[in-house]
């Protein structure tokens, strides 16, 4: 049970992450740009986990002033940058190849870990790594005609998205030698909110930012795809390497599909069935019992 725990808890909140599309247009449709809705995002994220924090884990509110570049880590280097460089890419080309850019983060994840964690590299991890790229370039259904819309602003920040999106398993597992998963993903939204406000410059919105819709749809993105998912996911970081999470975390797309079927009636074909198939299929891999020599190398220190 202690094995699967953190497995359950990594699956849910990319669950949630994969819900996000609902509050994302919703809010799109009012009238929001796409950074304006990160930053409600963000800032709602902050207030709800320090009000939380006040009532139930003041102790765990104080950080050491040294340790706050930990945090502009998880949420400048990982948050904003993670943000900025996906939406940029969504919009410099088509939709499907960003979202396969963003899904190469369980690469960067798995590098990143080697390099800096110290976590052992080994064939089952390499194999999942590549089962979830393949699988998330199916789910995105490309085809050759997509080549077209390539474009080199498009390719680097796609793989920033990437990369950003990386960040937030490797900085998180430094931040939480420290702290607990609550301070981590409390200073982390905190950063993000005070970084990404003057930039924005929200407040210029104040009729439309308090209306019944953007209350409604901006704290459901702030409390379930949000709260939720990064507590759950930065617990789930404690009791699990950072490359094993950022591959679980991938049934994210396999969600949003499912969402768009469902919810939005989009296509989904044979090509995105056999992608979400492969993408599960990586996710078990990564999490079968291997012998104890294999296991010995990538136990946690």
């Amino acid at each position: 049970m202690k094995r699967i725990y953190p497995i359950i808890l990594i699956t849910v909140s990319a669950s949630l992450w994969g819900i996000i599309a609902i509050f994302v247009r919703k809010l799109s449709s009012i009238g929001l740009s796409s950074m304006e809705i990160v930053t409600i995002r963000v800032v709602i994220a902050a207030i709800l986990l320090a009000v939380i924090g006040l009532l139930k884990f003041q102790p765990e509110m104080k950080i050491r002033l040294k340790d706050i570049k930990l945090f502009i880590g998880t949420g400048i280097f990982s948050i904003v940058l993670f943000n900025w460089c996906y939406f940029t890419s969504v919009n410099k080309m088509n939709l499907s190849l960003a979202v396969i850019l963003l899904y190469t983060s369980p690469a960067f994840v798995t590098i990143l870990s080697f390099l800096f964690l110290k976590e052992k590299m080994n064939w089952i991890k390499g194999a999942s790594v590549i089962g979830t790229i393949i699988g998330c370039t199916l789910i995105a259904g490309v085809s050759q005609n997509d080549t077209v819309s390539l474009s080199t602003l498009g390719i680097i920040t796609g793989l920033g998205a990437g990369f950003g999106y990386a960040l937030y398993s490797i900085f998180g597992k430094f931040a939480l030698d420290r702290y607990s998963s609550f301070t981590v993903t409390f200073y982390t939204f905190l950063v993000a909110a005070i970084t990404l406000i003057p930039v924005t410059q929200l407040w210029n919105k104040g009729d439309l930012l308090f209306s019944r819709e953007v209350l409604l749809y901006g704290g459901g993105l702030g409390i379930f795809p949000t709260v939720i998912a990064f507590l759950l996911y930065t617990k789930g970081l404690e009791k699990i390497e950072s490359s094993k999470a950022a591959i679980i975390a991938t049934v994210e797309p396999v969600v949003a599909t499912l969402l768009s079927v469902i919810l939005y009636k989009e296509s989904f074909g044979l090509v995105q069935a056999i992608g979400t198939l492969i993408i599960l299929s990586s996710v078990i891999i990564v999490n079968i019992s291997i012998p104890k020599k294999q296991k010995a190398s990538i136990s946690l220190d």
